[in-house]
């Protein structure tokens, strides 16, 4: 008959409390036991005294006979010093990420670090628009102020051209009076011709 020194459940539902028992390893988990060396309740602290009590002489005397400790168990044991400690396995590599998962990953940074090379490259073309702008606007004024210097030197010009309005002022003016006496007698006509339709 194979023994094991296991937990066996009980509690209620969300609210486990194991005891620690010495039971033959064909039997149910919640089975027929031998006998009860200790309890287990995950649901207090870690430092509470009352989480895990064992009887060491018992569990010492099992261990004689060759009673085999479950995993969690021996690691009780090897916290308390009754046994040596289990080795902790290796994880194997299903934690890791896959072959595509890390190549989405890199293709993601590639994108990110010529996303970020962009802007910066994009920046100074900027600074050079905004700069060409203004070196024209600098050369727009001196033209500007050469041309007015040159309406100021030349006065005789511009009495000239104030002349030549006057003269076309005056011709508009004219012409007006003789359009207005036209106007006139065309009104007068058709009046005219309104009173013989009623007369008619």
């Amino acid at each position: 008959m194979s023994l094991k020194i296991r937990l066996s459940r009980g509690g209620a539902k969300k609210r486990p409390f194991y005891r620690v028992v010495v039971a033959d390893s064909r039997k149910p988990r919640d089975g027929r036991f031998i006998e009860r060396v200790g309890t287990y309740n995950p649901m207090l602290a870690k430092d509470h005294p009352e989480r895990l009590k064992l009887n060491d002489e018992r569990i010492k005397y099992w261990l004689g006979v060759g009673a085999r400790p479950s995993d969690r168990v021996a690691r009780f044991l090897g916290d308390l010093g009754v046994i040596e400690k289990p080795p902790i396995p290796e994880q194997t590599k299903q934690h890791l990420p896959r072959a595509k998962t890390l190549e989405r990953r890199k293709e993601a940074e590639e994108a990110a670090k010529k996303a970020a090379e962009a802007p910066a490259e994009e920046a100074p073309a900027d600074d050079k628009a905004e700069e060409a702008p203004a070196e024209e606007k600098a050369e727009d004024k001196p033209k500007e102020k050469a041309e007015d210097d040159k309406a100021d030197d030349k006065p005789e010009e511009k009495a000239e051209d104030d002349k030549a309005e006057d003269k076309a002022k005056e011709a508009k003016a004219e012409d007006k009076p003789e359009e207005k006496a036209e106007d006139d007698k065309a009104e007068e006509k058709a009046d005219d011709k309104a009173k013989d339709k009623k007369d008619g």
